[in-house]
């Protein structure tokens, strides 16, 4: 049937509705019985009534919506459009006639019953798709091998929504038998018809009583030590448990059921939900060119996703790696559907590279994420993270300034704290590079440029899953019968998720004023010894007894304890409870510019003595692991 044909049959019911509510409403006000003069009168006010009433509801959106999804935002509608009409025919009639000779209460029940007759359609033709779609529990349904018997973990927002689409959807192969919940109050209630069993306590005698072959949680703000226990409760069940993710990380247009994923790690650590000031970010992305580096890198792509949600007018996506550019790029395509964006691979070592990209697109916004972090790596191969961390950078800086771009937001880490190793060091020289180009620039231009280029820095630990991450690591030995292989009993490190540490590199991108560096808040640091522990029971084994956990003693520049600041640092927390701020003391860039062409000839020397000499004259809380040989060395 055409769009029209259905418009007209919504309409013609609508009318009906009308005439129907002012015929009730004259039937009770006068007792059931009509005179020829009280007929006369409904035949003559009818057409007024819908000559003004169906135009309006017309206008207020009342005909736009897909009446089998009718919502109470559309019953509020209705009410809005009965109301306003209503009070034009009220106005109408005072105006023409001062209700000489009609019935005011009349008019009042008129619009209470066009609003019961009108809602009560839209209501119902819910209801009978509703209907039509439930699927419960039968014995044919039970025989179905290819239908998955969902039990839901929690019964809030996140439940119901999921309850919906399942029950909207005939074609989904899910079917609810229940829903479990800590909440005593919320026992033996209902969502949309599927009962509340009992708690996660019960979960396994509620597993044997429903028949439930699958178990969901959908609960993403619960603390660590909840999520932990949910987890190894659903676990001793046997069945496959599958976790819905916090609705930040429902991106590119998925429904809730399309995110559906294992449980992972990062659900385990409870952190807390990440609020970001929309307004503030959009401000300085929404309708811009924004470049991204690493961008097909761990932070450097979760980044894009998140920057795709402030509606940027273009994304640059600059890459070293050809298999990471390509991957972010199908992603865009295909999945996330965004297509104002350019790909290049390239090395920001290529200045003439950055100035062509620079002067033809205009971008206002730099995110600098690429960087070689692997600490045993760069340690061995120190001139690269000269190369790659420092004059790569000093590189990307200068182009930035060259090009008037509003805002550079260096990504830094935790290891550039009283560094103990090359790539901490030569992470800590960056941020030190960046306050001495903003220093410069202020300086040169007396500080009140309205061109110049804000400079911050974001300092944070590990994040989960990222390249050269541990968890990786892991689930392959795991997967493999183990052994999992720790460094040392005691090391432990801060961890958040990616998509945590893109959402406050943004906000902090929103917050600085030039020179800032900007460290987000880490919670508590964890034993990688537990995290390995964690990650064998997530798998569905026993550590000790189904994998073994190994020690193999720190690797080259590797450090028991990770720190965020150095002492003496005054951090200063801001608005954003998640982020704190530091404006530290910086060599000016004429106080380094020596040491840096030093290092530039040591590292094409590839020196490593000397490249770590210079370093620790540069910085002086740098303690070099004087032990390890570098490749040429060895």
């Amino acid at each position: 049937m055409k769009l029209h044909s259905k418009l007209l049959i919504v309409v013609l019911i609508d009318t009906l509705c009308i005439i129907a509510a002012h015929t009730l409403a004259y039937e009770l006000r006068f007792d059931l019985v009509l005179s020829a003069k009280l007929l006369n009168q409904i035949y003559i006010t009818v057409p007024l009534l819908i000559f003004l009433k169906i135009p309006i509801f017309y206008f207020m959106g009342l005909y736009r919506g897909m009446y089998r999804y009718t919502s109470i935002i559309d019953l509020i509608n209705i009410l809005k459009g009965v109301v306003i009409s209503s009070g034009i025919v009220i106005l109408s009639i005072v105006y023409t006639s001062r209700f000489q000779g009609l019935s005011r209460s009349v008019f009042i029940m008129d619009g209470i019953f066009t609003f019961i007759l009108i809602a009560g359609n839209r209501v119902s033709i819910r209801y009978f798709f509703q209907l039509k779609n439930n699927k419960r529990p039968t014995l044919l349904s039970q025989k179905d091998k290819n239908t998955r018997h969902l039990l839901l973990v929690g019964a809030g927002d996140s439940a119901e929504k999921i309850i919906r689409e399942i029950q909207s959807n005939n074609t989904l192969s899910y079917l609810i038998v229940g829903l479990v919940d800590d909440d005593p109050e919320k026992t033996k209630r209902q969502i949309h018809g599927y009962s509340i069993h009992g708690s996660i306590d019960q979960i396994e005698s509620i597993v044997r009583n429903t028949g439930a072959d699958e178990i969901l949680i959908t609960i993403s703000s619960a603390s660590s030590e909840t999520m932990q226990r949910i987890v190894a409760k659903c676990k001793k069940t046997g069945l496959p448990v599958k976790i819905m993710p916090p609705m930040g990380e429902i991106i590119g247009g998925k429904s809730a059921l399309q995110s559906i994923r294992d449980v992972a790690y990062r659900d385990l650590l409870g952190r807390e939900k990440v609020t970001l000031d929309q307004q503030k970010i959009g401000k300085y992305i929404t309708g811009q060119a924004i470049v991204v580096t690493g961008a097909g890198g761990t932070i450097g792509s979760e980044l894009c996703r998140q920057i795709l949600h402030f509606q940027p007018s273009l994304i640059i996506l600059l890459d070293a790696g050809e298999e990471n550019l390509y991957n972010i790029e199908m992603e865009f395509r295909h999945e996330l559907h965004f297509t104002d964006y350019i790909t290049v691979l390239g090395k920001i070592q290529n200045r003439d590279l950055l100035d062509t990209l620079f002067k033809k697109y205009r971008p206002t916004v730099v995110f600098h994420a690429a960087a070689y972090k692997h600490v045993p790596l760069v340690e061995i191969n120190p001139w690269e993270a000269i190369f790659n961390n420092v004059f790569a950078v000093r590189n990307l800086i200068e182009t930035s300034m060259r090009h008037n771009i509003k805002r550079f937001v260096l990504v830094s880490t935790d290891k550039a704290v009283r560094p103990t190793n090359v790539m901490g060091a030569s992470k800590r020289l960056t941020e030190m590079l960046m306050m001495a180009y903003c220093q410069k620039q202020n300086h040169s231009t007396g500080g009140d440029n309205p061109n110049k280029t804000l400079f911050m820095a974001v300092r944070f630990g590990n994040v989960l899953g990222s390249s050269g991450s541990v968890i990786p690591l892991f689930k392959r030995q795991i997967a493999r019968g183990g052994p999992v292989t720790v460094t040392d009993p005691e090391i432990t490190r801060y961890f958040m998720s990616i998509d945590e540490a893109a959402q406050l590199i943004l906000q902090a991108g929103a917050m600085g004023s030039g020179g800032e560096i900007f460290i987000l808040k880490m919670g508590t640091p964890i034993k990688i010894a537990t995290l390995a522990q964690d990650l064998i029971i997530l798998m569905g084994l026993k550590p000790g007894k189904d994998v073994k956990i190994t020690y193999t003693g720190l690797r080259p520049g590797e450090k028991l304890y990770e720190e965020l600041i150095t002492e003496g640092e005054g951090i200063v927390p801001t608005p954003h409870k998640k982020i704190m701020v530091l404006r530290g003391n910086s060599k000016s860039y004429q106080e380094i510019e020596e040491d840096l062409t030093r290092l530039a000839v040591a590292a094409k020397k590839h020196d490593a003595s000397e490249i770590k000499y210079i370093l620790e004259q540069i910085i002086p809380e740098y303690v070099p692991d004087t032990t390890t040989k570098s490749i040429v060395d060895v």
